[in-house]
């Protein structure tokens, strides 16, 4: 039998994509969703996209199997085992997270990956570890919207956006909590494959941009952060802290110079609606998350958010969500409607 030659290497081309590796940091009593919910984005952009291969990797701090919250048991690798440079390091929350903060091992072997990785992000209240460990110093980040309080208070150096899906500050991406993990993992996918890829991975994995409930306008923000010029997407990050403001058509356009036929062109044609459409998803939003997590009346949140009337945010919540605000505040605290 002739001998088999081992074919030289190459560097990728449009047959050979690079692949790029993900390791992705878990522990005992993890959040299940914080590791599949970017494993099965990575893998579908794997799959359903011909020049994009991403190599993934779950490990602990000792290997072998690890048991989530959920009782689930998965496999891993030990994380001193990864000595090469990898692409994108991400660090899963969950139940077990106190823990890990206290393990100065794990911590260690956390920025050892980071110096090397091209970029380092949390999914939930992962964003513990990747502060604990000081890389969040002096740096915007997110984490769940039940934990952004004891993150803020906890590390001074730490700037926390409370309402964020995710937030990209540098090389770090910190990501809101649970299923957020994979509006992150997209908005990664899009950063490195552009958003038409990140589309294409979204419409298999059946993500809509509006869901019911009060993760309903997640597509909000992300539509926001991909829009492709500065000015759009400076004025994007400007009106979700000016909710409360005008933000007529007129009044938008002004603020990025713009005649308002110019300016409602660009807007549509960047982030795919309307202006009207864009700024009362985002004002829904918002108000979603005050009732989850408030004890705000209705009126006050109608009036916070820029809906002026409890009846205005009324009509918006039926229209979008097919639900009332009392109903949506119950739902997801149980609570009563005022």
């Amino acid at each position: 039998m002739d001998g088999a030659m081992t074919p030289p290497s190459a560097e990728p081309g449009p047959e050979m994509p690079r692949e790029r590796d993900v390791v992705i940091v878990t522990f005992d009593s993890g959040q299940i969703l914080d590791v599949t919910g970017p494993l099965e984005v990575f893998s579908h952009a794997s799959r359903f996209l011909p020049a994009v291969r991403y190599r993934t990797q779950v490990v602990t701090l000792q290997g072998g199997p690890v048991t989530a919250s959920c009782g689930l048991e998965l496999t891993s690798t030990a994380i001193s085992e990864v000595t090469a440079p990898v692409d994108t390091l991400m660090v899963a929350g969950g139940a077990g997270v106190d823990a890990a903060v206290a393990n100065t091992e794990l911590l260690d072997h956390i920025r050892r990956l980071a110096t090397d990785a091209r970029r380092v992000t949390s999914v939930c209240s992962g964003a513990f570890l990747l502060a604990a460990a000081g890389l969040l110093d002096g740096r915007r980040a997110t984490t769940h919207w039940a934990d952004c309080g004891n993150l803020d208070t906890t590390y001074a150096d730490v700037t926390v956006d409370p309402d964020a899906i995710y937030v990209n500050d540098g090389n770090v991406w910190t990501s809101a909590g649970v299923t957020a993990g994979i509006d992150l993992t997209l908005a990664l996918v899009a950063d490195d494959h552009g958003r038409h890829a990140a589309a294409t991975v979204a419409r298999q994995l059946v993500v809509y941009l509006q869901r019911s409930g009060g993760q309903a306008q997640f597509s909000a923000l992300l539509a926001g952060q991909e829009a492709d010029t500065e000015p759009v997407r400076d004025l994007l990050a400007w009106l979700r802290d000016h909710i409360s403001d005008d933000l007529s058509l007129a009044a938008l356009a002004r603020q990025i110079n713009l005649s308002e036929r110019q300016f409602t062109r660009v807007f549509k044609a960047e982030v795919g609606a309307t202006a009207a459409d864009h700024v009362e998803a985002v004002r829904l939003d918002s108000a979603c998350r005050l009732l989850e997590s408030t004890n705000r009346t209705i009126e006050q949140i109608a009036k916070t958010c820029g809906f002026g009337t409890p009846e205005t945010m009324n009509r918006a919540f039926r229209r979008r969500l097919n639900t009332t605000p009392g109903e949506h505040r119950h739902h997801f605290r149980g609570g009563t409607s005022r």
